[in-house]
Protein backbone atom coordinates (compact mmCIF):
# COMPACT_ATOMS: atom_id res chain seq x y z
CA UNK A 1 0.00 0.00 0.00
CA UNK A 2 1.85 3.34 -1.18
CA UNK A 3 2.13 5.97 1.89
CA UNK A 4 2.27 9.54 1.94
CA UNK A 5 5.71 10.69 0.84
CA UNK A 6 7.10 14.24 2.18
CA UNK A 7 10.07 15.52 0.17
CA UNK A 8 12.95 17.17 1.62
CA UNK A 9 13.18 21.45 1.80
CA UNK A 10 15.38 23.22 -0.55
CA UNK A 11 19.56 23.64 -0.50
CA UNK A 12 18.85 26.91 -2.00
CA UNK A 13 22.14 29.33 -1.09
CA UNK A 14 20.66 33.04 -1.83
CA UNK A 15 23.36 33.59 -4.93
CA UNK A 16 22.75 30.11 -6.92
CA UNK A 17 21.98 30.51 -10.19
CA UNK A 18 21.17 27.38 -11.47
CA UNK A 19 18.37 24.99 -9.95
CA UNK A 20 18.44 21.30 -10.10
CA UNK A 21 15.40 19.81 -10.06
CA UNK A 22 14.30 16.21 -9.13
CA UNK A 23 11.15 14.53 -8.87
CA UNK A 24 10.45 13.30 -5.60
CA UNK A 25 13.64 11.45 -2.82
CA UNK A 26 14.17 7.57 -2.94
CA UNK A 27 13.23 5.32 -0.36
CA UNK A 28 16.96 5.45 0.14
CA UNK A 29 17.48 9.06 0.25
CA UNK A 30 14.34 9.46 2.76
CA UNK A 31 15.67 6.76 4.98
CA UNK A 32 19.42 8.39 5.03
CA UNK A 33 17.60 12.12 5.04
CA UNK A 34 19.05 13.97 2.17
CA UNK A 35 19.15 13.74 -1.67
CA UNK A 36 20.21 11.26 -4.02
CA UNK A 37 21.59 8.75 -1.37
CA UNK A 38 20.91 5.48 -3.18
CA UNK A 39 25.13 4.33 -3.47
CA UNK A 40 24.46 3.59 -7.50
CA UNK A 41 22.66 7.21 -8.32
CA UNK A 42 25.29 8.99 -10.17
CA UNK A 43 24.30 12.61 -8.83
CA UNK A 44 27.24 13.59 -6.31
CA UNK A 45 30.18 11.68 -8.16
CA UNK A 46 28.86 13.08 -11.27
CA UNK A 47 28.97 16.60 -9.82
CA UNK A 48 32.32 16.03 -7.92
CA UNK A 49 34.00 15.33 -11.04
CA UNK A 50 32.40 18.14 -13.13
CA UNK A 51 33.88 20.64 -10.95
CA UNK A 52 36.74 18.88 -10.19
CA UNK A 53 36.22 17.93 -6.46
CA UNK A 54 36.48 15.42 -4.48
CA UNK A 55 32.94 13.68 -4.09
CA UNK A 56 31.53 14.54 -0.55
CA UNK A 57 31.42 12.07 1.90
CA UNK A 58 28.24 13.48 4.13
CA UNK A 59 25.49 15.71 4.09
CA UNK A 60 27.54 19.11 5.04
CA UNK A 61 29.96 18.44 2.29
CA UNK A 62 27.22 17.67 -0.08
CA UNK A 63 25.58 21.18 0.99
CA UNK A 64 28.85 23.16 0.60
CA UNK A 65 29.42 21.30 -2.75
CA UNK A 66 26.30 22.77 -4.32
CA UNK A 67 26.55 26.50 -2.36
CA UNK A 68 30.39 26.54 -3.84
CA UNK A 69 28.93 26.57 -7.10
CA UNK A 70 25.99 28.66 -7.44
CA UNK A 71 23.53 25.72 -7.13
CA UNK A 72 20.09 25.01 -5.76
CA UNK A 73 18.59 21.81 -5.44
CA UNK A 74 15.35 20.48 -4.68
CA UNK A 75 12.38 18.43 -6.26
CA UNK A 76 9.07 19.28 -8.20
CA UNK A 77 6.71 17.75 -5.64
CA UNK A 78 6.57 18.58 -1.89
CA UNK A 79 4.34 15.40 -1.30
CA UNK A 80 2.77 12.32 -2.83
CA UNK A 81 1.63 9.42 -2.59
CA UNK A 82 4.02 6.26 -3.38
CA UNK A 83 4.97 2.25 -3.13
CA UNK A 84 8.93 2.20 -3.30
CA UNK A 85 11.30 4.13 -5.07
CA UNK A 86 10.11 4.29 -9.25
CA UNK A 87 8.97 8.01 -10.66
CA UNK A 88 5.90 5.61 -11.90
CA UNK A 89 4.32 4.61 -9.05
CA UNK A 90 3.81 8.23 -8.08
CA UNK A 91 0.23 9.25 -7.10
CA UNK A 92 -1.82 11.96 -5.80
CA UNK A 93 1.35 14.43 -6.30
CA UNK A 94 1.50 17.75 -4.35
CA UNK A 95 3.93 20.81 -6.41
CA UNK A 96 6.35 22.82 -4.10
CA UNK A 97 6.51 26.29 -3.34
CA UNK A 98 8.53 27.52 -6.26
CA UNK A 99 7.23 31.15 -5.68
CA UNK A 100 8.83 31.32 -2.18
CA UNK A 101 12.00 29.83 -3.67
CA UNK A 102 12.49 31.85 -6.27
CA UNK A 103 12.08 34.96 -4.04
CA UNK A 104 14.78 33.74 -1.77
CA UNK A 105 17.13 33.11 -4.67
CA UNK A 106 16.16 35.62 -7.06
CA UNK A 107 19.55 34.67 -9.54
CA UNK A 108 18.13 31.43 -10.38
CA UNK A 109 17.76 31.73 -14.39
CA UNK A 110 18.35 28.01 -15.50
CA UNK A 111 16.49 25.09 -13.98
CA UNK A 112 18.16 21.44 -14.89
CA UNK A 113 15.50 18.45 -14.75
CA UNK A 114 16.89 15.28 -13.69
CA UNK A 115 14.72 13.10 -15.57
CA UNK A 116 11.81 13.58 -17.91
CA UNK A 117 9.24 13.35 -14.20
CA UNK A 118 11.05 15.89 -12.56
CA UNK A 119 10.42 18.11 -15.98
CA UNK A 120 6.83 16.73 -16.28
CA UNK A 121 5.88 17.36 -13.02
CA UNK A 122 7.40 21.10 -12.49
CA UNK A 123 5.73 22.02 -15.93
CA UNK A 124 2.35 20.50 -15.20
CA UNK A 125 2.18 21.76 -11.84
CA UNK A 126 4.01 25.16 -11.51
CA UNK A 127 5.11 25.59 -15.45
CA UNK A 128 4.68 29.79 -14.82
CA UNK A 129 7.85 29.72 -12.78
CA UNK A 130 9.91 28.85 -15.73
CA UNK A 131 9.21 32.04 -17.61
CA UNK A 132 12.13 33.71 -18.17
CA UNK A 133 14.02 31.06 -16.82
CA UNK A 134 16.35 28.33 -19.27
CA UNK A 135 15.29 24.99 -18.94
CA UNK A 136 16.64 21.78 -19.73
CA UNK A 137 15.82 18.04 -19.26
CA UNK A 138 19.30 15.89 -18.42
CA UNK A 139 18.82 12.38 -18.04
CA UNK A 140 18.64 11.16 -15.21
CA UNK A 141 21.13 10.12 -12.81
CA UNK A 142 19.37 7.33 -11.41
CA UNK A 143 20.81 3.89 -11.95
CA UNK A 144 16.85 3.02 -13.30
CA UNK A 145 18.10 5.17 -16.03
CA UNK A 146 20.25 2.74 -17.92
CA UNK A 147 22.90 5.28 -20.41
CA UNK A 148 26.02 4.92 -20.13
CA UNK A 149 27.66 7.00 -17.16
CA UNK A 150 29.73 8.75 -19.33
CA UNK A 151 27.35 9.73 -21.40
CA UNK A 152 25.66 11.11 -18.29
CA UNK A 153 28.62 12.61 -17.44
CA UNK A 154 29.33 14.44 -20.57
CA UNK A 155 25.57 15.98 -20.87
CA UNK A 156 25.68 17.24 -17.55
CA UNK A 157 29.16 18.62 -17.75
CA UNK A 158 28.19 20.70 -20.87
CA UNK A 159 24.73 22.32 -19.05
CA UNK A 160 26.95 22.76 -15.60
CA UNK A 161 29.97 24.30 -17.17
CA UNK A 162 30.74 27.23 -19.89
Amino acid sequence: MPGRIIAFPPVAPPNARTLILGSMPSVESLRQGFYYAHPRNAFWPMLAEIFGEPTPADIPGKIALLEQHDLALWDALHACEREGSLDSAIREPEANDFGALFERCPRIGRILFNGGTAEHMFMKYCGEWSAGRRCARMPSTSPAYTIPYERKLALWRGALTP
